[in-house]
């Protein structure tokens, strides 16, 4: 089996071992971690992955930014995008499919589940 590629652009260290952990013993992914947004778009070059989870709040280079980069660039503008952030809760996305903005949006803390259904609904073919 070819496992997908996810790579994951968040500042919090503790949370991407964790994710990254957990998604790669599912035995479908092949995981890579970039904790700086600043090299988010690098790291999509050089990883190339089906799907990159993206955090909104990061010091120096924020979620926003580093999305502008990787749809601004021939190369990463067709990877599909999931947010993840604390700065809405499950409620504010219950009954909206996720959707904020017309932007796929996962809320923290996140359950691995929950999360593998997201990947697995939006991942490049």
């Amino acid at each position: 089996m070819v496992k997908k590629r996810i790579l994951i652009i968040d500042d919090e260290e503790e949370f991407t071992r964790l994710i990254k952990l957990n998604l790669e013993q599912s035995g479908a992914y092949e995981v890579k971690v970039e904790n700086r947004g600043e090299r988010g778009l690098s790291a999509a070059l050089e990883f190339n992955p089906d799907l990159i989870l993206l955090d909104v709040i990061m010091p120096e280079v924020d979620g926003g930014d580093v999305f502008y980069q990787l749809k601004n660039n021939k190369n990463t503008a067709d990877i599909p995008v999931i947010f993840l952030t604390a700065a809405v809760n499950k409620d504010e996305l219950e009954g909206k499919h996720g959707m904020l903005g017309g932007h796929l949006f996962v809320a923290k803390p996140v359950e691995i589940k929950h999360l593998i259904y997201f990947i697995e609904t939006n991942i490049r073919k």
